[in-house]
């Protein structure tokens, strides 16, 4: 049957826009008063910088742009460490547009930025996922990984940026995302159980039931997360109608399915017993009413009664999913979802024509709902930043263990040294930058004006920032008679 394999439309998310940013000035301001050095010597790094910005402003919708996103994030944590002090502004605002709204926000903190562009590697993973072609195992693997990792992008956002000033990114909208995302991934659970499901026997029709119910469950705690207070004013009527419409739908299902189990399934033998009776002991919420568990499974006529039942209840559901959709001029557009819960309405009305005897005097029973139950729980995957590995652009300024924003030192301190009978009179240790541990009372380092704890950052005009200790000593040993120039600044 055609429709059955067609795929209900997901829910993706539009990405945030933000307006473009110039540096320049202030990076470079920065650098000449925060380092001593000359800031127009960092244009290059700046401007890559920049174009960097530019380009994470409309990554394509795959791989490559969510590398891109994860790079410029990665980029943020330098940035914050050499630029941001701790005390002081930079003056700079980051703006940014709300994704569901389109409200401007901006804020001259760079969590703001961060947040923001954490929450576009969320929504990129759900165009990723609402893309693939679920009609097949790859592609329903891909959706699976995409909404997951979606849904641990918005967690990773709620759980560590706080004070978020536009509503897309506040807990309550967050909280909202992550249920949507994981009822998506359990909504494409349950379409790989159909796909993988060959034989029509009757725990296989049961566990289908459950699966529904599952997605059932998913949908509705959405749709009340969609319906609170201070959600349910920006969430798009679209969407909340669209959980609606899916939570009645797998609901029908699950009738759907536990009344094919019993109508369609020959009665069960004496050696299927125990396995089927165990299985149909947690198959229920409540205990249907009527006979004994082994009298219903073997007696053709109860399970008819009993399935008869579940179709009264899922045609009901299913004519209250179509009734939900065509409250939203929007879904009425989409042809694909109509299409499919009519589909499921016919196949439901034609069992029930099909099990209906005309001689059936008694009352058709209510069924008792499905108990909600998975073969593969929803995951919620935290980005992985590490999986794209970058370099700092502003590497030149020094090791960040000394040279970032929240340190302050003394400006650099040219000193001239000349070599004395027992050399130059100080002993060094560590790397990159290589500190001065100990200074010998009246030798040439002492009366020169050095101190310990001053890191050497050139060595006769050769930049040492990045040296490693051997190096500094190299360079000191092969001195002459003109003795030798060190840079040095003190925290």
């Amino acid at each position: 049957s055609s429709s059955e394999s067609i795929s209900v439309p997901m829910i993706p998310l539009g990405l945030k826009e933000t307006k473009e940013l110039d540096l320049l000035a202030p990076l470079k301001d920065l650098i000449s008063e925060h380092y001593g050095e000359e800031g127009i010597l960092f244009e290059k790094e700046i401007k890559e910088f920049m174009e960097l910005r530019q380009a994470m402003r409309t990554p394509s919708r795959n791989e490559a742009g969510l590398e891109l996103l994860m790079e410029y994030y990665n980029q943020l944590y330098f940035l914050d460490s050499r630029f941001f002090p701790p005390t002081k502004s930079l003056g700079v605002f980051f703006h940014w547009y709300d994704s569901l709204t389109g409200v401007p926000s901006h804020q001259r903190a760079l969590a703001f930025e961060k947040g923001s562009v954490l929450f576009n590697i969320g929504a990129l993973h759900t165009q990723i996922g609402a893309r693939q072609d679920r009609a097949s195992l790859p592609g329903l693997n891909q959706a699976i990984d995409a909404f997951q990792k979606a849904a641990g992008a918005f967690n990773y956002l709620k759980e560590n940026f706080s004070n978020a000033p536009s509503l897309d990114m506040s807990a309550a909208s967050l909280n909202m995302l992550v249920r949507l995302m994981v009822a998506q991934v359990q909504e494409c659970v349950f379409e790989k159980m159909t796909l993988l499901r060959s034989q029509h026997d009757f725990l296989s029709q049961l566990q289908l039931a459950q699966e529904a119910a599952r997605v059932e469950d998913a949908y509705s705690l959405v749709h009340q997360t969609m319906t609170q207070a201070h959600v349910k004013d920006y969430v798009p009527f679209s969407w909340t109608t669209m959980v609606h419409v899916k939570s009645e739908h797998f609901k029908a299902l699950s009738h759907y399915f536990a009344a094919i189990a019993l109508c369609d399934c020959p009665a069960t033998s004496d050696a299927e017993l125990p396995e089927q009776e165990k299985a149909f002991i947690q198959f229920h919420v409540t205990m249907p009413e009527g006979p004994s568990l082994r009298v219903l499974l073997q007696d053709p006529e109860e399970r008819r009664k009993l399935g008869k039942a579940h179709l009264k209840k899922a045609i009901m559901k299913h004519e209250e999913a179509m009734r939900i959709h065509g409250l939203c001029k929007i879904l009425r557009k989409m042809d694909i979802l109509q299409e499919v819960l009519s589909f499921a309405h016919k196949r439901s009305l034609s069992k029930y024509s099909e099990i209906d005897h005309e001689e059936d005097f008694f009352e058709t029973g209510d069924a008792p709902d499905v108990h909600p139950k998975t073969h593969q729980k929803p995951e919620i995957k935290p980005p992985n930043f590490s999986q794209v590995k970058v370099t700092d652009l502003f590497h030149r300024l020094g090791p960040l263990s000394v040279f970032s924003a929240k340190n302050k030192w003394y400006p650099v301190r040219r000193v001239h040294l000349m070599r004395g009978e027992n050399g130059f009179g100080f002993t060094l240790r560590g790397d990159s930058p290589v500190l001065i541990a100990g200074v010998i009372p009246g030798g040439c380092a002492a009366e020169a004006g050095l101190k310990e704890g001053d890191y050497i950052i050139s060595v006769n005009g050769k930049d040492c920032k990045w040296s490693k200790h051997a190096e500094v000593v190299q360079l000191l040993k092969s001195t002459g008679e003109e003795g030798v120039e060190i840079g040095v600044i003190t925290l």
